[in-house]
């Protein structure tokens, strides 16, 4: 069985950077793919991004384009989220998800982040 453990949420100042890291404990297989989803107090949980595990083909919510970088090492079956010009607005609790389907089925416990003005 699969579990997913997200770490590197913490404090940080509008315009800084932090990396989240995602340790998969089990295989992900090539047609997998793994997502980095937000969920801000009394807000629904939104998409930040994806990489699709074999083509490492990655997507990113407009929100975060060009300020975020999603990558994977394979052989650690890690996934990273760097994030970058942090601003307030991106404070959340931040999770990893597994996609072995047509939905993401599989989710962390979710790491704070928290951008101070």
């Amino acid at each position: 069985q699969v579990q997913l453990v997200e770490s590197g949420g913490g404090l940080v100042q509008a315009g800084g950077s932090l990396r989240l890291t995602c340790a998969a404990s089990g295989r992900i297989f090539s047609r997998n793919a793994m997502g980095w989803f937000r969920q801000a107090p009394g807000k629904e949980r939104e998409f930040v991004a994806a990489i699709v595990w074999n083509t490492g083909s990655t997507n990113y919510a407009d929100s975060v384009k060009g300020r975020f970088t999603i990558s994977k090492d394979n052989a650690k079956n890690t996934v990273y989220l760097q994030m970058d010009s942090l601003k307030p607005e991106d404070t959340a609790v931040y999770y990893c998800a597994l996609r072995r389907g047509l939905q993401y089925d599989l989710w962390g416990q979710g790491t704070q982040v928290t951008v101070s003005s």
